[in-house]
């Protein structure tokens, strides 16, 4: 564990000092990255069939990494409750769509590269939560158990358990004002998004989050004092802990890995504490079974004596 803490500094280190070199205008706007849920009833019969897709494709990829053992149903239920969350790297599918208006259609434009995630990508999550929403549990019974083919699954999905694509859906607005343009992440910027996202959940960094570029601009007047395990921790208490993440991640993270390694040894030494109480108990009733069953032989025995006597 202490190698991957170092790891995850050194990968850290390197993406803040990226993101400090780069030049941020003070009058620049930035965009807009909250969903517009007015376009997911032109969208979510696409997003359907896409979310399926995905869906099968890494129930499958799952099942390829752990032969010959056979993918469980509750592994396949916890992929189709992550396919939907743009934190989880199940869902990267969704940062390379674009929506793209034609006509008095949007259409879903699979693009090569990650796209930079703003009001599009947030709309085509928001789209896929509408599609999936209680029916995660079903749709994996279903693959689980029916093993299906894609149309197959596309089909239950979209129009048995749903009803994203039982209808044509309506035509866009001559007003719509157009999405902003598909942005291509740069790779370093993707690359540090998919480990962060892939970290979720993972043991030792429970509380993970996915810093944006304009939280970490916040950050890279304090890269010197990064990593630092001299501080002396004069910082006011009160200061938020965002604020606070590079340069106590790395602290964070060994105390933790050392609170793991003490509830081991603190429940081990419960267990084995435990274990020498019932081992005792257990032979302390060995021991009267034993003591009422010689006692039950033995008067068992004084009537045949009485009777020879007389």
């Amino acid at each position: 564990m202490v190698w991957m803490n170092r790891v995850l500094i050194a990968l850290t280190l390197a993406f803040l000092a990226s993101s400090a070199l780069l030049p941020v205008s003070d009058g620049a706007k930035k965009p807009l990255s909250s969903p517009r849920k007015e376009d997911v009833p032109y969208i979510k019969c696409q997003v359907c069939e896409k979310l399926a897709s995905r869906l099968h494709q890494l129930v499958k990829e799952k099942q390829e990494q752990i032969l010959p053992k056979k993918i469980s149903e509750y592994e396949i239920i916890e992929i189709a409750e992550n396919v939907c969350n743009l934190k989880k790297e199940e869902a990267d599918w969704m940062l390379k769509i674009d929506i793209v208006e034609k006509g008095n259609k949007l259409e879903l434009v699979e693009q090569e590269e990650e796209g930079m995630c703003n009001s599009e990508c947030k709309t085509i999550e928001a789209a896929c939560q509408k599609v999936i929403g209680y029916s995660d549990t079903d749709v994996a019974e279903y693959i689980y158990k029916s093993k299906p083919d894609l149309v197959s699954l596309v089909n239950h999905l979209c129009k048995d358990l749903t009803d994203a694509c039982s209808k044509k859906p309506p035509p866009v607005p001559k007003d719509r004002v157009p999405g902003e343009p598909f942005v291509a992440k740069p790779s370093k910027d993707a690359e540090m998004d998919k480990i962060m996202r892939s970290m979720q959940g993972m043991p030792g960094a429970p509380g993970m989050k996915v810093y944006s570029r304009e939280d970490l601009e916040k950050y890279k007047d304090n890269l010197g004092k990064f990593g630092n395990e001299d501080e002396d921790g004069d910082d006011d208490e009160d200061e938020d802990e965002d604020e606070k993440f590079p340069k106590n991640l790395g602290k964070v993270l060994n105390e933790k890995e050392s609170k793991k390694e003490e509830w081991k040894k603190t429940i081990t030494k419960e267990i084995k504490k435990q274990g020498d109480v019932l081992k005792k108990h257990a032979q302390k009733v060995s021991n009267r079974v034993r003591r009422w069953w010689k006692g039950l032989g033995s008067s068992s025995k004084k009537p045949k004596s009485g009777k020879s006597e007389l």
